[in-house]
């Protein structure tokens, strides 16, 4: 049986999706709190079972049976306060699945992140051959995804079986208002400013669609990034805001203004008692070019990315018929 983390996640429900498209009987882990999704109700072929991945007692009888472990739980953020969370659940939850896949000699595709990799480069794209370098200046959430991915480093060279996937930003039509789909919620209010930096996106139907392949092959101890397209912010907003029938952002945020809107956004919330609506983690982010190149994961599955106009386009058409 295979079993998959983070089922009731963006990326986890539409992996979970696509495996009982295809009939295929998943044992689907989430904590007691969590909502399944709409999508995933009454479904015969998926089997819940509630665990946290840092309770190893209640992740170990998840493992029953079960001979493939997909791990997309994760905790994604750029809030500063959310530090010791994001190295609990995405280091020592990591450790724990990748422990017990040792212990039981099941076969993990562990999901990572493009935030993983190396640091950008002038003139070349960054490959699955680059390494990310440390520093204490990048955010928290890059740290943890990395010494995330460490683990199921130490876990190969103890004998598991895994194959990694750096999925670049991910979109798609159910992400709602949340996550990625925040930025489109944005653009359709009326966003008048982008910042000049760049990054890969990809659609969550395709990332699903790599881990799946990758998991039938025998490939073992390799990463492969998964991304469609590299686009600056500039470009991605203007496809966003035609796609709204919206204009296009115009104004660009400078550094400076980026440095000021998060500190505003910090004194905020001192009186509101709510998280920053930006941070200084998110805003440096922002302004970062990163170009990923895609050649390995098409060169290995012969997959065609689903092109990014339509991806966004089904985002924007999701979010106006909600």
């Amino acid at each position: 049986m295979i079993l998959i983390t983070g089922a009731t996640g963006f990326l986890g429900t539409e992996l979970t999706l696509q495996l009982i498209k295809k009939g295929i009987k998943v044992r689907a882990v989430k904590r007691e709190t969590s909502t399944i999704p709409a999508q995933l109700a009454n479904e015969s072929l998926i089997e819940w079972h509630n665990a946290d991945i840092n309770d190893l007692a209640s992740l170990e009888e998840a493992f029953e049976d079960i001979t493939q472990v997909y791990h997309c739980a994760a905790l994604v953020s750029f809030n500063p306060a959310d530090k010791y969370k994001m190295i609990r659940v995405n280091i020592e939850g990591t450790s724990n699945v990748v422990n017990l896949c040792v212990q039981y000699g099941v076969r993990l595709l562990h999901v990572s992140s493009v935030a993983a990799l190396g640091e950008p480069k002038k003139g070349a794209p960054i490959t699955e051959d680059d390494y990310w370098e440390y520093n204490a200046h990048v955010h928290a959430y890059a740290i943890s995804k990395y010494e995330g991915e460490m683990e199921v480093w130490r876990g190969l060279a103890e004998g598991l079986d895994a194959v990694i996937v750096n999925p670049s930003v991910i979109i798609g039509e159910s992400s709602g208002a949340a996550g990625t789909g925040a930025i489109f919620k944005l653009i359709q209010n009326g966003l008048p400013y982008y910042t000049k930096g760049a990054t890969g996106f990809v659609d969550v139907a395709d990332v699903a669609k790599s881990m799946i392949a990758l998991m039938k092959t025998d490939i073992n101890g390799e990463r492969f990034t998964i991304s469609a397209e590299n686009l600056n912010y500039k470009d991605f907003f203007t496809r966003i805001a035609t796609s709204f029938g919206r204009k296009p952002p115009g104004k660009e945020a400078k550094p400076w203004m980026m440095a000021l809107a998060w500190r505003a956004a910090k004194l905020k919330s001192l009186f509101t008692g709510k998280s920053a609506s930006l941070t200084r983690d998110a805003a440096k982010s922002s302004l970062n070019e990163s170009f990923y190149s895609n050649d390995k994961i098409k060169n290995t599955i012969g997959i065609q990315f689903k092109p990014l106009d339509q991806s966004i386009s089904e985002v924007c058409n999701a979010l106006i018929n909600s």
